[in-house]
């Protein structure tokens, strides 16, 4: 069933597996207030078991950039506004990956990582990225980082 996600009443509806659910739950509806406030856009969530076709893309995006994601995902939404097809997987590590994917532009395409407050630097992120601090009102502090994709998807 899917979620709409309230970025008014923060809620870990779908991510209580996670160690970090609340701060996951405020990572999450950090991205569902950017979409409203920018685009208009009501950010939605599947379960995992709903989504294996969006999960699959992003991790064998993932895959052919040499990034395995060793956490479960929990929940996952995909969806274009304007020019742009946004995907999301949000796993129960308390991991983000969103792919920023143009569909009129291939040097605007990327994979975008965000870690919920409290989280480690998963092993497999570390040594390869370094991750910027955001302040967020929802999500306490976020870290991010990306790269840019080179092949099409």
């Amino acid at each position: 069933m899917s979620y709409t996600v309230d970025f008014n009443t923060v809620s870990t509806v779908g991510l209580e597996s996670s160690p970090v659910a609340t701060a996951l739950a405020g990572l999450r509806a950090n991205e569902a207030r950017y979409f409203k406030n920018k685009y208009g856009h009501v950010f939605t969530v599947e379960p995992a078991s709903n989504a294996k076709t969006t999960i699959e893309w992003v991790e064998r995006i993932l895959k052919e950039e040499r990034v395995v994601v060793s956490s479960r995902p929990l929940e996952a939404t995909a969806f274009q506004v304007e020019n742009i097809r946004w995907t999301y997987v949000f796993y129960e590590s308390g991991l983000s990956v969103n792919v920023m994917y143009t569909v009129d532009d291939p040097k605007k395409r990327a994979v975008g990582f965000k870690l919920s407050d409290g989280m480690e630097v998963p092993e497999e992120l570390a040594s390869r990225f370094k991750f910027a601090r955001q302040k967020s009102k929802l999500a306490g502090t976020i870290r991010g980082s990306y790269f840019v994709l080179k092949n099409e998807h």
